[in-house]
């Protein structure tokens, strides 16, 4: 059982910056195929793919977010980071973390960001 744990939400204005966190209890990335993700839910909306990151290092960008956000790893095997610049209001969300390995899929509790207008 993977544990993950998230940090780095809040409030910020537009236009600014955030890095969200996230650490998990065992390792993901020494294996190329699994991978690292943030996935996001609004309210009212489905929950939505942001970007992954996978052992091998291959990353992959929702369209609303290419170009403003950078997914990346820690030192650490098990840690993965959201850069996220030039917010904008409908990025607000709760945002969680994800993990794939062949033992499963985890979740994390999820963080918010709200970005003010």
């Amino acid at each position: 059982q993977v544990q993950l744990v998230e940090s780095g939400g809040g409030l910020v204005q537009v236009g600014g910056s955030l890095r969200l966190s996230c650490t998990a209890s065992e390792s993901i990335f020494s294996i190329n195929s699994n991978y690292m993700a943030w996935y996001r839910q609004a309210p009212g909306k489905q929950r939505e793919l942001v970007a992954t990151i996978t052992g091998g290092g291959s990353t992959n960008y929702a369209d609303s977010v290419k170009g403003r956000f950078t997914i990346s790893r820690g030192n650490a095997v098990n840690t993965v980071y959201l850069q996220m610049n030039s917010l904008k209001p409908e990025d607000t969300a709760v945002y969680y973390c994800n993990a794939r390995k062949l033992a499963g899929v985890y979740w994390g509790q999820g963080t918010q960001v709200t970005v003010s207008s």
